[in-house]
């Protein structure tokens, strides 16, 4: 339903990655703007489908500064008809839009992190709903050889009118951790996901449960500016039928999926 954490580490790669210089005496330059495109099999955010289960094309756009602040944008065709054939997005229109920026450093010990503020913007949704809201979040990493761990939380503070779905507080709250790890002597990289949403956003179980836990195994290979990979995603929403709305896991988050997506970066 919003920004997906396969996107958001991307960029966050991507802003921690300097320019790669004209020759080997050039000086690094102090701004450089890298992006890509990338078409997705099912846009999956924290483990909810986002395009009725059919496939996606996204695109980033980022400033860096060698300094490590970084802004950009991330771009996304979504389901969010009115017809609710996503229901989570329901006159949410044909686009998300996501606008960040922030900071992030790695360290020569290895230890790395990043901090920014996200801002969730549907632009062609329905004048009569409320969608749009800020995002802060923050991550610290570690690389290890081939291995990288990272471990991160999003908040969305309540009040805010796009999280404004129930009469109670419209907080949200997603945490997660991260492994990578890079076969040696192959262009492939093995990553695995753990996450869990609580509050405003994790309204995806039956029973007013306001919490759920989404997980993914992927495995990706990159060659020049080219990317492929395949990624098994699941989630813990029951599937529990209710009148009128159907089994929640099939109905909202569409349960667990393989989906595959090529990108290429510049």
């Amino acid at each position: 339903m919003r920004f997906s954490t396969l996107a958001l580490g991307s960029i966050a790669f991507l802003a921690a990655s300097p320019a790669i210089a004209q020759d080997e005496t050039a000086p690094p330059k102090p701004i450089t703007v890298t992006g890509g495109v990338t078409l997705v099999t099912d846009y999956r955010f924290r483990g909810a489908t986002q395009t009725n289960e059919g496939p996606a094309v996204q695109g980033t756009v980022n400033v860096n500064h060698a300094s490590g602040l970084y802004a950009g944008t991330f771009l996304s065709s979504i389901d969010g008809g009115a017809d609710g054939s996503t229901p989570a997005l329901t006159n949410y229109g044909g686009v998300e839009v996501d606008l960040y920026g922030g900071f992030t450093k790695t360290l020569p010990s290895g230890l790395g992190f990043d901090v920014g503020l996200l801002y969730y913007w549907y632009a062609d949704g329905a004048k009569s709903v409320n969608t749009d809201f800020f995002e802060p979040y923050a991550s610290v990493n570690y690389t290890l050889g081939p291995a990288n761990v990272k471990v991160g939380a999003n908040y969305a503070w309540g009040g805010q009118s796009g999280l404004d779905f129930t009469t109670g507080k419209d907080d949200s709250l997603y945490i997660y951790g991260e492994l990578g790890v890079g076969i040696p002597s192959t262009p492939v990289t093995l990553k695995g996901h753990l996450g869990r949403s609580d509050g405003s956003l994790g309204l995806l179980n039956p029973g007013a449960d306001d919490s759920y836990t989404d997980w993914s195994i992927t495995a990706e290979a990159v060659g020049g500016p080219f990317k492929a990979g395949v990624s098994y995603v699941d989630t813990d929403i029951s599937n529990g039928a209710v009148p009128g709305i159907g089994h929640f896991a099939q109905r909202l988050g569409r349960g667990s999926t393989v989906l595959g997506y090529i990108g290429f970066s510049f």
